[in-house]
């Protein structure tokens, strides 16, 4: 695929912390190709927008009360002139020059790839549960046939005529990304890639409340897109000790037990508590919508 014109589109509300490290590292990058930013701005209060104007980039303001993930995205799509589109996180900084080379030549190794996702690594003061998600997710091995429909939209590209096909889900709490590649990856017609090479940092720094939000939002989310997904009391219990012994033990064979002890056992329990939530919410706003249909009033 010999490719003429590539667009980067961010989401933001409130980065002003990473977004300039951003643009920078994207104007920096070493490519053949044209390129546009698009920053989606749904409404935020710091210096986001200021930052943004510094640079030559098209803003596109979505008010706040408008806002979902896949409908955000949706508008960067529609305004975007690339053949490619490539989203990455307002806090999210690629790890060198080639960050977009290698996300973009995945498309060259296989015609039948439409959608492609990129490494992500901890940034500094990250939490080491969160480094240890990371580490699952995004190994150091490239999976160009990926069998499956895992996808992360923090660091990805979508070829543009997929995309008009597919579109993203604009009533989804999250996951838009994994919703759109499950379509993709059932459709036949298209495959979901990997590369470990197209690399960047990922900068959460959250509240422990904003981590139990995340989880139950994307859980929400992920029982609507995969309704098999039962999370019970028992296994939000199961699961949160399970990673609370896997995280002390791969942090005491590391040396760095002590001073990460209580940050695991707090992540992990609003990760899960976050997840079980969520699960069980959807579950019910589902039971409620099928029988309001079967049994109206």
């Amino acid at each position: 695929m010999n490719t003429k014109k590539v667009s980067i589109i961010i989401r933001t509300y409130n980065e002003q912390k990473y977004l300039e490290r951003l643009i920078k590292s994207i104007l920096n990058q070493k490519i053949t190709f044209k390129l546009e930013i698009i920053v989606v701005d749904s409404g935020s209060t710091d210096r986001t927008l200021i930052i943004a104007k510094k640079y030559k980039v098209k803003i596109i303001n979505i008010k706040k009360k408008l806002f979902t993930y896949g409908r955000s995205l949706n508008f960067g799509c529609y305004n975007a002139n690339g053949e490619i589109l490539v989203f990455i996180s307002g806090h999210c900084v690629p790890k060198n020059k080639f960050w977009l080379y290698n996300l973009i030549k995945v498309f060259n190794l296989n015609n039948d790839i439409g959608y492609v996702y990129g490494k992500q690594e901890p940034g500094k003061k990250s939490f080491f549960s969160e480094g240890q998600i990371y580490k699952k997710y995004f190994p150091n091995t490239c999976n160009i046939s990926q069998d499956g429909f895992f996808c992360n939209n923090a660091n990805a590209a979508l070829k543009k005529k997929i995309w008009k096909k597919f579109k993203f889900d604009e009533t989804l709490t999250g996951l838009e990304d994994i919703d759109l590649a499950k379509k993709i990856y059932y459709s036949g017609k298209s495959k979901i890639a990997y590369s470990s090479l197209a690399c960047v940092y990922h900068y959460h720094n959250e509240t422990w409340k904003q981590i139990f939000k995340r989880f139950e939002r994307e859980s929400l989310a992920l029982q609507k897109i995969i309704p098999e997904i039962q999370i019970n009391f028992f296994e939000f219990l199961k699961m949160t000790t399970v990673s609370i012994v896997k995280d002390i033990i791969t942090s005491f064979k590391k040396r760095v037990f002590l001073k990460n002890i209580i940050s695991i056992i707090f992540y992990r329990y609003f990760q899960y508590y976050g997840s079980y939530k969520g699960n069980k919410l959807q579950r019910k706003l589902s039971a409620k919508i099928k029988n309001e249909y079967f049994y109206p009033k």
